[in-house]
């Protein structure tokens, strides 16, 4: 299934990109643009990404995917508070638990259904079926997950960010893929080490 032959997919890519201004968070600059230094003048090209290309026409991939825009990849955002996330959900596939510790996510489902949620502070659990069409908010650095739970049919959304690099932080990934000690992990969930070994066997399977 090629998501990106419709046209409205780029059309949304531009008016979520005017609607994402007005979460802008990162510092503000002095000048119109920064350009990275030792760089030649800039043309056009500067201020174009080109990474999208590689959605038209592509076939569901058999794992969830992002595919970002952020200062990483698109030096032209620097300094701008703006970057984009184009997010394909295959059937029955989940983006894990994660936050964002630099801005809020405004998502935007361009295709399919999604179950989506939040946790608050309080630990309280904001939930949602997402429609094509509809929009959510997670906001900044709450823990936050997206899930498609239809058994046949991909989803597609599109998420806007109000900083050039938002960062992620995947929970399963920062706890389970990291340095930390079993015996802290396992004192942390109030389980055993061998819980928690196959676990983080569970993650590099």
């Amino acid at each position: 299934m090629a998501f990106a032959k419709k046209s409205s997919f780029f059309l949304l890519l531009a008016c979520l990109a005017v609607i994402q201004t007005s979460m802008a968070g990162d510092p503000d600059i002095l000048t119109d643009f920064i350009v990275p230094p030792n760089s030649p003048p800039p043309d056009g090209n500067f201020f174009t990404f080109t990474g999208m290309r590689s959605l038209v026409s592509a076939p569901v991939p058999p794992t969830f995917k992002v595919v970002k825009a952020t200062l990483d990849q698109f030096p032209a955002l620097n300094g701008q508070s703006v970057s984009y996330a184009v997010l394909i959900y295959p059937a029955g596939s989940v983006n894990p638990v994660h936050t964002h510790p630099r801005s809020a996510e405004l998502l935007f489902l361009a295709q399919g259904s999604l179950e989506v949620g939040f946790v608050d502070t309080t630990n309280k659990l904001y939930t949602q079926t997402l429609q094509q069409g509809d929009v959510f908010v997670f906001p900044k650095g709450l823990v936050h997950f997206q899930y498609n739970a239809d058994a046949t049919t991909p989803a597609l959304a599109i998420s806007a960010f109000g900083s050039a690099n938002a960062g992620t932080v995947s929970l399963p990934n920062t706890l389970f893929n990291s340095t930390i000690d079993d015996s802290v992990l396992a004192l942390s969930f109030k389980t055993d080490l061998a819980t928690i070994q196959k676990l983080k066997a569970g993650l590099k399977g």
